[in-house]
């Protein structure tokens, strides 16, 4: 998918990042500290960390600053009321530099933190793929808590299976 629109991929954005809010929304407040195996992210650092990974990496890398990214500990937000205010005002703050770009800027080139050249509208597409995976990871966390999750389309697999068997 390229990306030649600021204002189409704001709206696409803002799309990927409902579905990830009503997934964190089922999130069980005395959950955050959960995680599958000693040492590996909690469901807190996962959601502290696709905000700050947005708004300190990529959203400094588009800015033409150098990443400011420091982890995803508690020390950044702690209890969910205090995780979910951070990853909605990090997003506000990297949404306000991605407002900034013009449709031109999304083919100037950025430097990432391993030093590669990538053109914006590439990075934006990265950072979208990112929040993908970590929400990926957040589903089954959320599984093997047997919290009930959204469908990310409207439909379960079961549903569309249901409905798929019957005849127009």
């Amino acid at each position: 998918m390229e990306i030649t629109s600021v204002k189409s991929f704001l709206q696409y954005y803002e799309r990927i990042r409902e579905r990830t809010l009503k997934l964190i929304n089922v999130v069980p407040s005395d959950q955050l500290d959960f995680t599958y195996k000693r040492g590996k992210f909690t469901i807190g650092d996962q959601i502290r960390h696709i905000a700050a990974i947005e708004r300190y990496l990529y959203a400094e890398t588009i800015a033409g600053r150098p990443s400011i990214y420091r982890g995803c500990g508690k020390e950044l937000a702690n209890g969910y009321e205090d995780v979910i205010k951070y990853f909605n005002d990090l997003h506000e703050e990297s949404l306000e530099i991605f407002r900034n770009l013009s449709d031109e800027d999304l083919n100037k080139r950025c430097i990432t933190l391993g030093n590669s050249e990538i053109v914006v509208w590439k990075w934006l597409r990265a950072m979208v793929e990112h929040e993908i995976h970590h929400r990926g990871q957040l589903y089954m966390y959320l599984s093997l808590l047997d919290v009930k999750t959204p469908p990310i389309f409207g439909l379960t697999s079961e549903e569309v299976q249901i409905l798929s068997g019957k005849k127009q």
